[in-house]
């Protein structure tokens, strides 16, 4: 269990704001932080992880002190059993990709697991090449597995994938979500992509102005129940789930969340990530797959 009870003073888009946050995640769970540049989500990782103090507020991870503005506690971010990817990748350029994970070892950790890695994120065949050599898909898989090698209790991405094209994003998504239930890590995002935040958190926390106004799972805080009878629409295929004889289809329309009632017939061919039109027939919802 994560308890983040912070406040922080900082310089946002409109002037000075303060970080005030009280958010609890349960040990195992993937999050997400959402909400618009500067509404004070890559602080709260920063905070999280020892790189940026609060001034009041305590942070308790799984019944141990890691900060307390009371007692002067502040654990160093290397006690702090944290792994960071960031988006920018900082990995170091003169070493090789083997050497990269070589560096975040411990100093009584195994070699074999800096290849377990290798094989586990596809990077055996690129692991005597440095980073300019590598595509953008390359080097995020290589700062994960950079992260990963330290053994951390708590994962932390900053926006990861956000400069990648879609299809590497969807493979790299598949990465995250694995090597978080391979290695029981609790793990927070930050993302702006709906689409890949319902594909990948059991909970969403929304940030403005530096509070929390809104959490839940993606569907609580994304789906929009107002739907209008006459609509014609493109989306993605977020989830396909079996309800008695019927089907629910979750699609992503621009940045709503929508479900769609859908019969065996119509989802034969659908997978998630699918693009599909959605259209009223009769008044009905009928759902297509885009070829």
């Amino acid at each position: 269990m994560i308890a983040l009870t912070v406040q922080k003073k900082l310089n946002g888009p409109n002037g000075d704001m303060l970080l005030d946050l009280d958010i609890q995640i349960k040990k195992g769970q993937l999050v997400t932080l959402y909400g618009a540049s500067g509404a004070g989500k890559t602080s709260t990782l920063r905070i999280l992880s020892g790189l940026l103090q609060p001034e009041k507020g305590t942070i308790q991870v799984n019944g141990a002190i890691w900060f307390d503005a009371v007692t002067k506690m502040n654990r160093t971010p290397q006690t702090r059993n944290i792994g960071y990817v960031f988006q920018d990748y900082a990995l170091f350029p003169h070493m090789t990709v083997e050497e990269n994970l070589s560096f975040g070892l411990s100093k009584d950790g195994d070699k074999k697991e800096v290849m377990e890695l290798l094989e586990m994120m596809e990077l055996v065949d690129l692991k005597d090449r440095k980073p300019v050599t590598l595509s953008g898909g390359q080097k995020q898989r290589v700062a994960l597995a950079r992260a990963l090698v330290q053994k951390p209790t708590i994962l932390l991405l900053d926006e990861p994938l956000s400069a990648l094209d879609m299809k590497i994003r969807l493979k790299l998504q598949d990465y995250i979500l694995k090597v978080h239930k391979v290695y029981a890590l609790t793990t927070i995002l930050i993302s702006h992509d709906i689409g890949e935040i319902y594909k990948l958190s059991d909970q969403v926390f929304v940030l403005e102005d530096g509070k929390v106004i809104k959490n839940g799972t993606p569907t609580e805080v994304f789906l929009n129940d107002k739907i209008s009878g006459k609509f014609k629409f493109k989306g993605e295929v977020l989830k396909i789930e079996k309800d008695e004889v019927v089907y629910l289809v979750t699609v992503l329309i621009q940045n709503e969340v929508v479900k769609v009632i859908a019969q065996e017939s119509e989802i034969k061919q659908l997978q998630i990530g699918d693009r599909v039109l959605v259209a009223s027939k009769a008044f009905n919802p009928v759902i297509y797959k885009i070829e």
